[in-house]
């Protein structure tokens, strides 16, 4: 069944139906097809352009058919164009002359951008609720390491002493963002496109703020050309999921560094790792590596719309069936990635011990030891060469800033005195960094009871 055929003389071409159909990819938004097409009939009755007995008989037909598909006793076959025509072509077979009416004062262009904002606000749901729950994960790791001290990294050198809590806590900031971007995005496209017509609306007296309302929406779309054109929110949909995927991707190099023989910071658990069919000894990161990699399949499908968009001029063009794929498949993709990410940092091991003996290892005090020459007056130029001389007399030693004796420290500047061991000491570099977002215990405490509130919110 075609929504069109009436103007024509000739049958499709097989290879020009198969090129033009989307029915392999859209029957995904079944559900919200009949549920946008639910509401439409209900607004036809209620403006006297339908008969309430075929109101009924079209809601009914329409319900069982959702049903049927929701059991499998009714499969989606190839010969309809798109699931539109499917639904359509399936309800009138089964109800006869009254399911012919289901199209009134509609057309397939609002039909499908109704189709497609229902079905992408779904998944905002879902995405939202993936990444909250990565959030609880992250937070009580945060809880768990108040005092888990390792190195801080700048250009991937040892730089200052943290905590494993200030380090999580950086990614918690940044997934809640994503968190915020998905809200936004939401927000903004929630607005009903349907009875928006082919481009300039419909002659019938339609109530486009019932429909609205039925469908959860805040309101009918103001512009019935842009209702139809506007594949804005899915741009900005796939922005948000490059940058959760980037973040993801961001985390999961760190932990594949971490994992390393030569970091042993983490023990990633067996059901989240690999074997080699070669090397025995191999326990691979796979799943890390693969959330890495498959960052830039979503990169891709957000350069693929916007270059599909960027030329086309109003309204709708059949280009902007190139929307679906990409988008369906960028979606189910992070939803992958949180899912598995989210399970493999709940089962991970952080190795403590070899944390703290790394940031102790690495200088990660130095500054620190600066800081106590400038409280003992010392200017700061030349505190911070003094210690550079101190680093250097440990390199070759071999030995860390709090292996030195005072002998030594004083050798070096005569400031030094015995309180210099204490000043240096993971637990005082970290715990005297007090200001909120420092690393400090009391400092990470209230950011955790502020992360604990927004997310009950």
């Amino acid at each position: 069944m075609k929504l069109w055929g009436g103007r024509f003389t000739k049958e499709t071409n097989q290879l020009v139906h198969n090129f033009n159909a989307s029915i392999s990819f859209d029957q995904k938004f079944y559900h919200q097809d009949i549920e946008g097409s639910i509401a439409h009939v209900k607004m036809l009755a209620k403006q006297g352009i339908l008969k309430e007995a075929d109101k009924d008989k079209i809601v009914k037909g329409l319900m069982e058919i959702r049903q049927d598909l929701e059991r499998g006793d009714l499969v989606i076959t190839a010969e309809h164009e798109d699931i539109h025509s499917f639904v359509e072509a399936v309800l009138t077979e089964r109800i006869g002359e009254a399911g012919k009416r289901l199209h009134t004062g509609r057309s397939r262009n609002d039909q499908v951008a109704l189709d497609m904002k229902l079905y992408t606000r779904d998944e905002i749901d879902e995405l939202s609720s993936l990444v909250k729950g990565l959030l609880k994960e992250l937070l009580k790791l945060m809880e768990e390491n108040l005092d888990t001290y390792m190195p801080g990294f700048t250009h991937l050198q040892k730089a200052q002493p943290i905590t494993l809590a200030h380090h999580v806590g950086a990614y918690y900031e940044m997934f809640d963002r994503d968190c915020s971007r998905l809200f936004d995005i939401k927000k903004r496209m929630n607005y009903c496109p349907l009875g928006s017509g082919a481009l300039a609306g419909t002659t019938y007296p339609l109530d486009r703020e019932y429909s609205a309302g039925l469908l959860g929406f805040d309101g009918p779309t103001l512009n019935s050309m842009d209702s139809v054109a506007d594949r804005d929110y899915l741009i900005e949909l796939l922005s948000a999921l490059s940058t959760i995927a980037m973040h993801l991707s961001r985390f999961c190099e760190e932990i594949i560094i971490w994992n390393t023989n030569e970091y042993r910071f983490v023990e990633i658990d067996d059901s989240y790792s690999t074997g080699s069919s070669i090397m025995p000894q191999k326990k691979n990161p796979d799943i890390a590596e693969l959330i890495r990699g498959k960052t830039g399949r979503v990169y891709g499908a957000l350069v693929s719309l916007l270059t599909t968009m960027k030329g086309i001029p109003l309204a709708y063009n059949k280009d902007m069936q190139e929307d679906k794929e990409l988008t369906f498949d960028a979606i189910d993709t992070v939803k992958g990635c949180l899912a598995l990410f989210t399970g493999m940092i709940s089962t991970m091991t952080f190795r403590k011990d070899v944390m703290e003996a790394s940031a102790k290892n690495g200088f990660t005090n130095a500054t620190d030891a600066a800081d106590y020459l400038v409280n003992h007056g010392v200017a700061f130029r030349d505190a911070h060469g003094i210690v550079g001389q101190l680093v250097l007399f440990c390199i070759g030693k071999g030995i860390a800033l709090d292996d030195m004796s005072l002998e030594e420290f004083q050798a070096i500047s005569p400031v030094f005195k015995e309180d210099i061991y204490e000043a240096i000491s993971l637990k005082t570099c970290v715990e005297k960094r007090m200001t909120i977002g420092a690393p400090g215990q009391e400092a990470m405490r209230r950011v955790i009871e502020i992360y604990k509130r927004k997310l009950v919110e």
